[in-house]
């Protein structure tokens, strides 16, 4: 007769290896999550860079399945609960994407392109300028509203250049 102990290790791996285990410790850290997230204490705002940060990491977390942890992500940051819209993603990043990048998460277009472009191109490296992240800076910036309550690029720190090319290759 299996003791305990060997009944526990064979449930263990049994999931394991349906690939259910990992999905069942996410499904119980997101309802305890839930359970402890204390709604009667505000927020901060959230900024427009996290707002789109947020989202880009939604996207990537959704597209790999990894529904629970971005509902904490969701409930924990105050990131609206429907998702953006793809295009408006693209028009907020000054993006703008081959046909064969649409089927996949934008951050994974950013990352290829960053990877794959060699030294050679306009200068070797991409010089970062960071939007102002004062705590004035992001009331101001969230008091500036345009387009449906999401602050115009321009006002929040953002460049309005030439758009940002996403090509396929990755996947």
């Amino acid at each position: 007769m299996a003791t305990i102990t060997e009944l526990k290790c064979a449930l263990k791996e049994t999931l394991e290896s349906r690939g259910v285990l990992g999905q069942l410790k996410a499904r119980i850290r997101a309802e305890v999550f839930s359970a402890l997230d204390d709604q009667s204490q505000a927020r901060p705002p959230l900024s427009h860079e996290n707002l789109l940060i947020n989202e880009l990491i939604r996207e990537y977390l959704e597209f790999n399945k990894y529904r629970y942890t971005a509902s904490v992500l969701t409930a924990e940051s105050g990131q609206p609960e429907v998702p953006l819209d793809r295009q408006f993603m693209s028009n907020e990043l000054n993006v703008v994407e081959d046909p064969s990048t649409r089927s996949v998460p934008l951050l994974y277009g950013l990352l290829s392109h960053f990877l794959n472009s060699g030294p050679g191109e306009k200068g070797g490296k991409l010089f970062l300028r960071g939007a102002p992240l004062a705590k004035d800076s992001i009331a101001r910036s969230m008091g500036e509203v345009g387009r449906g309550g999401i602050p115009e690029p321009e006002k929040a720190g953002m460049s309005t250049a030439e758009p940002f090319v996403l090509q396929g290759g990755y996947r």
